[in-house]
């Protein structure tokens, strides 16, 4: 146990420990992979007050060009190191190899990005009558609070941290226990940031919730970015308020997955089964709803069930595997419960679930449900494992309707050969983010986020970085 790794918090610039410490478990086999230092409420309120000082009693919320050269320097440093984080993530996290790189491959473009709006963000100036002019210019908003989910933890803190820091704002982050060790990892690459001051970016790992907690209810955290569930993100609405916080909350979805009879079903059915197994299905845009029309349902039906059924499920570090175990052994048994439950009022088409051999392990094979109501609880909850739902459609209008039978609003997908049809079909459903022929597609200029219960506010793009800003107007009458 003494040579396995510790991950330790980052706290005022140093790495540090805490009073209590957790084991990290592996979901491949159920073994100890190393231990964590676990966060409580005393630490966070040390990081918010260490914060504050920051933000307050230096030159970072005004000094552009330090702030390009911290977020250059993070996006360097984690490129050097990504092999050790890819590794660490497959064997902690569970995502396959591909999976794992693929995370880190949008990390350092997401930094720079952001480094490139820390010097060029402005505002607006115009001499509105003769002698009275006026100009309104953003200012950070203060000590930005950021909980981290387990599913990406590496890219998904980048996302909300790099805007909060570009803009101006001292961050205290919240990162999640079941990835104790790559957060650990994240910490030693962030302390030895010499170009990033102390206390600008402080970061905590807990197993529980007194950290995010206190991050949520503190009037000293004057904003807070959350990406995880609708459940909680309607907890920490209403927990924010009393002080009126801004807030940015990333929640749930249902993706609509819509294949209609023209589709070239060659590229559609190997998607369709990376949408529903990437992260083994632990992912909010999830392809977790299949809608087939009905003149290729058959088809379709067939060869994304044979699909599904082929998937080789494995150790994420094992470079044969396509798709990895989910998070633990009470989440692949939740999953589970809910496809045997299924059985009494819809059609599995296929069955997947837990190995027989299962023992410690969080493996849990992919499944496919055939559902005619869209009330059924399989189409409105999000399940967050590799489940899919098949429903089948006769018209556009059909189509539509499903697609926004749910309370999500995340995240869709159209396929089809017809030019027009994919923004026809776009213009109706209420989703923010619509792909034509293609799934999961994200780029660091363009905004995304949710409607509905899908969410608040908006991450990456120009909005990205709104949500840490507030505006302040300057009035002049010369003379």
């Amino acid at each position: 146990m003494s040579d396995l790794p510790t991950g330790q918090q980052l706290l005022g610039g140093r790495l540090v420990s805490s009073s209590r410490v957790t084991t990290s478990i592996s979901p491949a086999d159920g073994s100890v992979l190393g231990s964590y230092a676990d966060a409580d409420q005393a630490q966070a309120r040390e990081a918010v007050a260490v914060a504050r000082a920051a933000f307050q009693e230096t030159t970072w919320s005004r000094d552009r060009r330090l702030r390009h050269r911290v977020l250059t320097d993070i996006a360097d440093a984690i490129e050097r190191r990504t092999d050790e984080f890819v590794r660490l993530l497959a064997r902690e996290n569970g995502k396959i190899l591909g999976e794992a790189g693929f995370e880190l491959s949008l990390t350092a473009p997401k930094l720079r990005y952001y480094a490139a709006l820390a010097l060029s963000e402005g505002g607006r100036a115009a001499e509105v009558a003769p002698g009275l002019h006026i100009r309104t210019v953003p200012e950070p908003i203060g000590v930005a609070g950021v909980i981290v989910p387990w599913n990406s933890p590496v890219v998904l803190s980048v996302r909300s941290f790099a805007p909060a820091l570009a803009a101006g704002c001292t961050v205290v982050m919240k990162l999640p226990g079941r990835t104790g060790l790559v957060n650990g990892l994240l910490h030693q690459v962030l302390a030895d940031i010499d170009s990033l001051p102390a206390g600008v970016l402080n970061s905590l790992t807990e197993s529980g919730d007194a950290v995010a907690r206190f991050l949520v209810s503190s009037p000293e955290v004057d904003a807070l970015s959350y990406t995880g569930s609708t459940t909680v993100g309607r907890a920490i609405m209403a927990g924010a308020a009393g002080t009126l916080k801004r807030l940015s909350l990333e929640l749930g979805g249902k993706t609509p997955m819509i294949v209609f009879d023209d589709a070239d079903l060659d590229a559609v059915v190997p998607v369709l089964t990376k949408a529903v197994t990437t992260f083994s299905g632990q992912f909010c845009m999830t392809g977790s709803r299949v809608l087939a029309q009905r003149g290729i349902a058959d088809e379709l039906r067939a060869r994304l069930s044979s699909s599904l059924e082929a998937v080789k499920v494995g150790p994420g570090d094992d470079e044969t595997s396509e798709m990895g175990p989910m998070t633990d052994t009470a989440s692949a048994r939740r999953v589970d419960d809910l496809v045997a439950a299924a059985a009494g009022h819809a059609t599995v088409l296929v069955r997947g679930g837990l190995p027989q051999d299962a023992g410690h392990s969080a493996y849990f094979r992919p499944s496919l449900i055939e559902v005619a109501d869209t009330d059924s609880p399989l189409v409105q909850q999000e399940i967050f494992g590799p489940v899919a739902t098949f429903e089948v459609f006769d018209t556009e209008a059909e189509a539509v309707r499903r697609a926004n039978a749910t309370e999500y609003g995340l995240a869709a997908s159209v396929w089809s050969r017809d030019v027009d049809r994919p923004l026809r079909v776009g213009r109706e459903l209420r989703a923010g983010t619509v792909w034509t022929n293609s799934w999961a597609i994200v780029a660091d200029q363009f905004e995304e986020g949710g409607f509905g219960q899908s969410g608040l506010g908006r991450l990456n793009g120009l909005r990205g970085l709104s949500q840490f800003q507030e505006d302040k107007t300057y009035v002049q009458q010369l003379g």
